[in-house]
């Protein structure tokens, strides 16, 4: 029997990773929505190139660091695409470049608060809808992690790290505890791939990648290749699972 797919919610999806991943989820029919904070002509503009595949999409204001807005997120995007079937945690920030003994809090506070609190209070939206004891049809729940979780960030960002060695962590529990509710949770964590974050850092992508065995830099759409089959019924046996796209790094 062919997959019939309910709507998928990237946050952060207007662009980089998350407008990759929103853009292929688009390319395999999936209905969209696209979730931003600020850049509303960015969004609609992925939005565009989704609908022109024949699919169906929607750009939905949200900043994840608010629960009142991520619960208007997912109501809004019930009504507009129907069941939800998939949510990417993709939104992140990178604040406060630097060694630990420089940070200031707010930075701090701002990386945990969308980094880490952002993606269990999505989460926590998604189960509420996807949990079979809850009236759910089940679903898939894809986390965006980073290499940092496991290199520490070491000079640059050490507390960012941190907030997706929590990310991981949360993948991990959250998988069990939903596991006999039909809900998968997966996280990706890219290495260094070509996106905006780095372009606070000049020269930062070219200084690392020949520590990277592949000596090269990653694609957006190499990172949302991964998701999607993470989303997939293809990875129907897969959760609780960290897969990296760092190229061997």
């Amino acid at each position: 029997m062919a997959h019939d797919p309910g709507a998928i919610i990237v946050t952060g999806g207007s662009r980089g990773i998350g407008a990759a991943i929103a853009r292929l989820a688009g390319a395999r029919g999936y209905p969209v929505a696209v979730n931003f904070a600020r850049d509303r002509a960015a969004a609609e503009e992925v939005v565009r190139d989704i609908l022109a595949m024949d699919a169906r999409a929607s750009a939905i204001q949200g900043d994840i660091a608010d629960e009142s807005q991520v619960e208007r997120l997912f109501v809004t995007a019930e009504r507009e695409l129907g069941r939800i079937e998939g949510l990417v945690n993709n939104a992140g920030i990178v604040a406060g470049v630097g060694r630990l003994a420089d940070l200031q809090a707010e930075a701090l506070a701002d990386v945990l608060a969308i980094n880490v609190a952002g993606t269990i209070l999505c989460a926590r939206e998604a189960v509420r809808r996807m949990a079979i004891s809850r009236g759910g049809n089940g679903g898939a729940i894809v986390n965006i992690s980073s290499l940092a979780a496991r290199t520490g960030g070491p000079g640059e960002y050490v507390h960012y790290a941190a907030s997706k060695g929590a990310v991981d962590s949360f993948t991990v529990g959250l998988a069990r505890e939903v596991a006999a509710d039909g809900i998968r949770v997966n996280a990706v964590a890219p290495g260094l791939i070509e996106t905006a974050i780095h372009a606070g850092q000049p020269g930062r992508l070219e200084r690392l990648t020949p520590g990277v065995p592949m000596k090269r830099i990653g694609t957006p759409r190499e990172v949302a290749e991964a998701v999607l089959w993470l989303l997939s019924p293809a990875a129907s046996y897969v959760t609780g699972s960290i897969l990296e796209v760092g190229g061997g790094r």
